[in-house]
C-alpha cells in the first residue's frame, strides 16, 4: 500500500487563515484605514510625529521590559530562532520597540520630550474572543523624555479626542498611581503580606503570580481573586511626596479639562514597566450587552529605557488604542479614508480599437482626480451596463470603435438614459458641469 504524500494529505484540508487572525477586506479595510487617518490627524495637531518599528524585534526587548509573571511573556509571545541563531519575537505591543528606537537613534539629543505615534499590527497567542484577535491593530502615542505631569494629561487628552472623533461618547477614565522605585517597594511588601494571609482563597494562577509579580494579582480576571482584591491595600496610600504631588497635578489637569475620572485602586495595567500614572479609557455602554468596554490604556514608564539596556532612565508616558474593538463597535462612525472617493463615472469600452486606447482615456481622468469604476476585461455593452447599474453609478462613459477613431466619448446619464457625445479634449470641462 502506497504511503500518503503530503500533497494528498492536504487535498481535503480546509484553506483558512491561522486561528485568531483574519483578512481585512472591503468595508472593514476602509474602516481601519479611516480610523488610522483620523487618529493620525488628531495626534499631529497635538504635536506627535510618526514612527514605524519592525514587526520583529529581539526577544529580550520584551522579556526584560514586559517582565516575567505577565501573561504576554509567559505564554502569549510568538518567538522564533533564526538560521543565524538570533532569538526574535513578533511584537506583542509597541512601547518597548518605540523606546528601543529612541535609544538606538540617539533621540535623547533632540529637544525633549520626543513625541511619537505609531500604528500597526501586534501579535499575542491568547484565546481569541469577541473583539480580540491574535493579530490585532493598535494606535499608540508616546511622549519620551519628560517626567512632567502635564505630559500625562496631554496623552490622556489626545487619546480621548481620538476616541470621540471616532464616535465614542460615553467615555470615562479609570486612573491610579502605582508609585516609583522610592515608594513602590513598601506597597508591594504590604500587598504581598495581604495576599499571603488570604492565599487559601486565591486562584491557582494568582498563587503563582505571588511568587513572581504580586502587582499582577490586582489585574486578575479570576472571580475568587476579585473578591480578595476588594480589600487589598491601595497604592495611593503608599505614595512618596513627589509621586503624590505628581498624581495630584495629573488629576487637576483632568478636572480643568472637564474629563471625568474614577480612581481605581486595583488598576495596575498588565505590563511590568509602568510607574506612577496608569489609566484605562472605557466606553460605558460599549460592550455587546451594554456593559463597559475598555478601548485604550496606558501610563507612565520612567524605567523602561534602563530595563532594555540604556545607561540612563528616560521618563516617558503614552497610550495604546485597541483599533479592532473600535471598528467593531456600533457607535463607530465608519470613518472613510481620504483616498476612497465613490466613483460617479463607469467607464465602458467596446471593440479592439477602443480597448487599445482605453488606458489613455482613464489616465486623463486620473490626472484630473476623477475616480471611476471599470470592467476592462469585459467585452459586451450589456454586461458592462449591468455592472454600472448594480453599483448605482450615476454616469457611464461609453468608448467604442467610432469614438476611438473620432477622439470622442459618449456620456450617458444612467438615471434618465439621455446621452451626449463629447470630444476628449472637452471631456473634463463637460464632467465639471455634471451634478
Amino acid at each position: 500500500m502506497k504511503k500518503m504524500t503530503n500533497q494528498n494529505k492536504n487535498k481535503g484540508a480546509e484553506i483558512s487563515s491561522p486561528k485568531g487572525m483574519r483578512d481585512l477586506m472591503n468595508e472593514e479595510y476602509y474602516s481601519f484605514q479611516g480610523f488610522f487617518e483620523k487618529a493620525q490627524e488628531v495626534a499631529v495637531y497635538y504635536g506627535f510625529k510618526p514612527i514605524e518599528t519592525p514587526m520583529l524585534e529581539n526577544e529580550e526587548i520584551f522579556t526584560t521590559s514586559i517582565g516575567e509573571g505577565t501573561d504576554i511573556v509567559d505564554k502569549e509571545m510568538y518567538t522564533l530562532k533564526t538560521k543565524g541563531g538570533d532569538h526574535l519575537a513578533l511584537r506583542p505591543e509597541h512601547t518597548a520597540p518605540m523606546m528601543r528606537a529612541y535609544i538606538e537613534h540617539g533621540m535623547q539629543t533632540l529637544p525633549q520630550p520626543v513625541m511619537l505615534y505609531q500604528y500597526g499590527p501586534s501579535f499575542r497567542h491568547d484565546k481569541p474572543q469577541r473583539g480580540r484577535f491574535r493579530q490585532f491593530w493598535q494606535f499608540d502615542c508616546d511622549a519620551l523624555g519628560s517626567e512632567k505631569s502635564i505630559m500625562d494629561a496631554l496623552v490622556i487628552k489626545t487619546c480621548i479626542s481620538i476616541l470621540e472623533e471616532a464616535g465614542a461618547s460615553n467615555l470615562s477614565i479609570d486612573i491610579n498611581s502605582i508609585g516609583d522605585k522610592e515608594c513602590r517597594n513598601g506597597y508591594v511588601k504590604e500587598l504581598t503580606n495581604y495576599y499571603r494571609k488570604n492565599i487559601g482563597n486565591l486562584a491557582p494562577i494568582d498563587r503563582e503570580r505571588l511568587k513572581t509579580n504580586p502587582l499582577r494579582i490586582l489585574d486578575s480576571k479570576e472571580d475568587k481573586t476579585k473578591i480578595i482584591n476588594e480589600g487589598a491595600p491601595d497604592s495611593v496610600s503608599f505614595l512618596c511626596p513627589s509621586c503624590k504631588k505628581h498624581f495630584k497635578e495629573v488629576l487637576e489637569y483632568l478636572e480643568e479639562m472637564n474629563i471625568q475620572y474614577n480612581i481605581n485602586k486595583n488598576l495596575v495595567r498588565g505590563l511590568s514597566y509602568y510607574t506612577r500614572t496608569v489609566f484605562e479609557i472605557i466606553e460605558q455602554k460599549g460592550g455587546e450587552d451594554g456593559t463597559p468596554l475598555t478601548l485604550a490604556g496606558g501610563g507612565r514608564y520612567d524605567y523602561l529605557a534602563r530595563q532594555i539596556g540604556s545607561k540612563k532612565d528616560v521618563p516617558s508616558v503614552g497610550f495604546s488604542i485597541g483599533v479592532d474593538r473600535i471598528v467593531a463597535s456600533p457607535w463607530y462612525k465608519k470613518l472613510c479614508p481620504r483616498i476612497l472617493k465613490k466613483p460617479k463615472i463607469y467607464f465602458i469600452q467596446l471593440g479592439t480599437e477602443a480597448k487599445l486606447k482605453s488606458l489613455n482615456v482613464i489616465e486623463i481622468l486620473r490626472k484630473a482626480h476623477v475616480p471611476i469604476s471599470q470592467s476592462l476585461s469585459k467585452d459586451s455593452l450589456g454586461s458592462q451596463l449591468a455592472i454600472a447599474e448594480r453599483l448605482a453609478i450615476p454616469y457611464a462613459l461609453i468608448f467604442g470603435v467610432k469614438e476611438a477613431l473620432d477622439n470622442t466619448v459618449i456620456v450617458r446619464d444612467m438615471g434618465n438614459r439621455s446621452q451626449d457625445t463629447v470630444k476628449l479634449s472637452k471631456l473634463l470641462e463637460y464632467l465639471k458641469e455634471l451634478k
